[in-house]
């Protein structure tokens, strides 16, 4: 049976904003006790100890002689020493991006600095050189970039060369920015350093984590987080440790109420192809500032936090009958219900939404005045919102229309999964709108663009979300879209060579989640960059070499209608030769299916973003003469949450193949692997049958 995840993610790091905006952060920062927690009475002030991580350490001669690790061996690399040094309350830097004012008036950036030393002890080794410092924007900007190699002869070889800020596409189709470079002479047996600085944005920066787990092994590691405390907002710090070594000894607090730990051999963290997010499966510690002493029931703590955070929406949602102007000019009084809802969903989406932007700097929004709004009715005024705010708006519209609708707050799935009784009220950043019509529960969220009406983005779904009521306020699950709210079709109308091409026209329609999904992750991206993304998901679903051009202009930018891409494809040598007869192979589509689960044992769960189906329409044209004498057995399978189709015609010498594969679970337990496994290799067997063609006499000679 397929297992839905409960939860969700953790959010992003985040925090403090200046003094001028104290009350915003009282309103904001509820978060309260995880579990274990410190009073931390420190001032403001600058300490007079020396703080932060040194540029590099120096490397021993036991160190430039290793060659191999018992703790590790095998390892390609090892990292022998890593170092976090998280600084929230901030240094004095006029010149950072995220330097704001104080209440001392002195300019202060939060920043985590880190050190990396590396020991390459194989070939394979040698691509840790290839540094990628992954950073979110609107959260953190990385500087100071410092990197030297150190030969086994104890040789320096200094990095002077160019650091570059690069869009990286993850695993699931996301992007996310990092800073990358290359090390100067790698070679098996030197030592690579590196380190470098994230100034925080303040106004991000009220959750962190120590990341313990790394791809290589590490040797030995030292965290410090110094924390935030002001006298206007003394702040609670609460932390949790997950997924530790059985060995690994406690956070401790020190006379300096600076929060530290150190670790030894920690293992080399392995991944495996459609797991759940690698943050969160690895070795960490989760840190969060609460204003709030810590409380140990979590029913009550969460009723506290409802009503709390239902104050704060219904203040912003104000007076529903100011709208009533608005609600007359989007929508007709016969309009049906759901069309009234459309309708006014759309209109929302077409408001600015500035979480979407490019990121501007601190002046730029100064002059844009764009400043947090007070109210619903400010945003539709002045015409541009926060995803947040725009969602908030469309409650207060929905309802304003006579619509019966609820807020939700919640947190998402994409990095972390969320646990209620850990009683972590800052990880609920993601808010929904919730609307009851005619026994049907809709779910939305208008402050995610190029979401559908009716659907939520990937990461709210399949999730706990805390309703909103003055009274008391109740998780509930979010909705679980239905396979075929996520489609991939592909359609190709292709022609078989004499030679054993085939070439001819594709076409791939996207609805649904899978379509809302792509233009999220492209929104920024140009002409260019998706067609290249386009192309190389093509090549990606052929298990051969291909050639692929895109010949369209999709719709990038309207979320009710699908993606559809066309293709001119080439596979050439397709069809191969077998005396008097040609061989094709079925799949032709089955790309991602072809190595899909190898492995015999499993590590971690079976993790998919959302449920889906891949269907293919094909047509194979094939020469004048030849003749079509055997064709594969339909193969047909059902098993819960995973079922697979594929049929073949011979319609007039014309080959026609239908494909459909459907996945209906998000998370699977690893007890299932074998049998799911199993089903995959059925799946490659039936891609890997044949049509068989046979070829007049004539053509076999020639």
């Amino acid at each position: 049976m397929p297992i839905l995840l409960p939860s969700a993610k953790i959010p992003l790091m985040g925090y403090l904003m200046s003094i001028q905006r104290s009350l915003r952060i009282f309103l904001s920062l509820l978060v309260m006790s995880l579990g274990v927690w410190a009073w931390c009475p420190q001032t403001a002030s600058a300490s007079s100890e020396v703080l932060g991580v040194t540029a590099f350490h120096p490397v021993s001669q036991e160190e430039l002689q290793m060659t191999i690790d018992p703790a590790a061996p095998g390892a390609p690399a090892e990292i022998l020493y890593h170092e976090v040094y998280r600084d929230d309350l901030g240094k004095r830097d006029p010149n950072s991006t995220f330097s704001t004012v104080w209440s001392d008036q002195t300019d202060r950036t939060p920043h985590e600095d880190n050190y990396y030393r590396i020991k390459v002890l194989t070939e394979e080794g040698r691509k840790h050189g290839d540094i990628e410092i992954p950073y979110v924007a609107e959260e953190g900007a990385v500087v100071n970039v410092h990197a030297r190699t150190i030969k086994p002869d104890g040789t320096i070889v200094d990095f002077d060369g160019k650091v570059y800020n690069k869009s990286v596409v993850k695993a699931r189709g996301g992007r996310y920015l990092a800073k990358t470079f290359a090390m100067p002479a790698v070679q098996v047996g030197c030592i690579l350093e590196y380190s470098y600085t994230i100034d925080l944005n303040p106004e991000w920066v009220y959750f962190s984590r120590w990341i313990l787990s790394n791809v290589m092994f590490t040797k030995s590691a030292d965290f410090t987080l110094r924390p935030y405390w002001t006298e206007e907002f003394p702040f609670f710090v609460n932390w949790v440790a997950r997924n530790m070594p059985r060995e690994a000894p406690d956070v401790k607090e020190g006379a300096d109420h600076n929060f530290r730990l150190h670790v030894s051999n920690i293992p080399a963290f392995q991944t495996e192809e459609d797991m759940p997010p690698e943050n969160e499966m690895k070795a960490r510690v989760d840190f969060s500032y609460s204003l709030d002493a810590p409380e140990a029931d979590a029913a009550s703590y969460w009723s506290k936090v409802g009503k709390r955070l239902d104050r704060r929406m219904e203040s912003f949602l104000g007076n529903s009958k100011s709208l009533n102007a608005a609600i007359a000019g989007i929508v007709g009084p016969d309009d049906p219900p759901e069309v009234k809802l459309q309708k006014i969903y759309a209109r929302v989406q077409q408001i600015r939404n500035t979480d979407f932007e490019a990121v501007k700097t601190e002046e730029e929004k100064k002059r844009a005045k764009e400043k947090t709004q007070a109210n619903a009715g400010e945003v539709w005024k002045r015409g541009f919102g926060n995803g947040e705010e725009l969602t908030w708006l469309y409650l207060a519209l929905v309802r304003a229309a006579g619509f019966d609708a609820y807020g939700i707050k919640a947190a998402d799935r994409e990095e972390y999964f969320f646990d209620p009784s850990l009683k972590q009220s800052g990880e609920l950043k993601a808010n929904l709108v919730l609307i009851k019509l005619g026994g049907k529960s809709i779910y939305c969220n208008p402050g995610v663009p190029f979401t559908p009406f009716g659907l939520l983005p990937w990461p709210e779904t399949g999730i706990q979300g805390l309703q909103l009521d003055k009274k008391e306020s109740t998780w509930i699950p979010t909705q679980v879209p239905s396979p075929d709210q996520a489609r991939t079709e592909r359609h190709a109308a292709l022609t078989l060579s004499e030679d054993g091409d085939l070439e001819g026209k594709l076409t791939v329609t996207y609805t649904g989640m899978a379509s809302a999904d792509l233009r999220l992750v492209e929104r920024q991206a140009d002409d260019a960059e998706r067609k290249k993304l386009l192309e190389e998901k093509v090549k990606g679903y052929i298990p051969a070499a291909s050639e692929v051009t895109l010949t369209n202009q999709p719709e990038w930018k309207n979320p009710e209608a699908p993606l559809v891409a066309e293709f001119n494809l080439k596979v050439p040598g397709w069809a191969s030769a077998a005396g008097n007869h040609f061989i094709i192979t079925a799949g032709l589509f089955g790309g991602a299916e072809k190595h899909a689960f190898d492995h015999v044992d499993r590590i971690y769960q079976i993790y998919m973003s959302f449920p889906s189906i891949a269907s293919d329409d094909v047509d194979i044209q094939v020469p004048a003469g030849w003749q079509i004498s055997g064709l594969p057995q339909g193969w047909q399978k059902v098993t819960g949450p995973i079922s697979f189709s594929l049929t073949a015609q011979n319609n007039n010498g014309k080959l026609h193949l239908e494909r459909k594969l459907t996945i209906s679970f998000i998370l699977l337990d690893r007890k299932y692997y074998t049998a799911f496994r199993n089903y995959f290799q059925q799946i490659k067997v039936a891609d890997d049958q044949q049509f068989v063609l046979d070829v007049p006499v004539a053509k076999v000679g020639n």
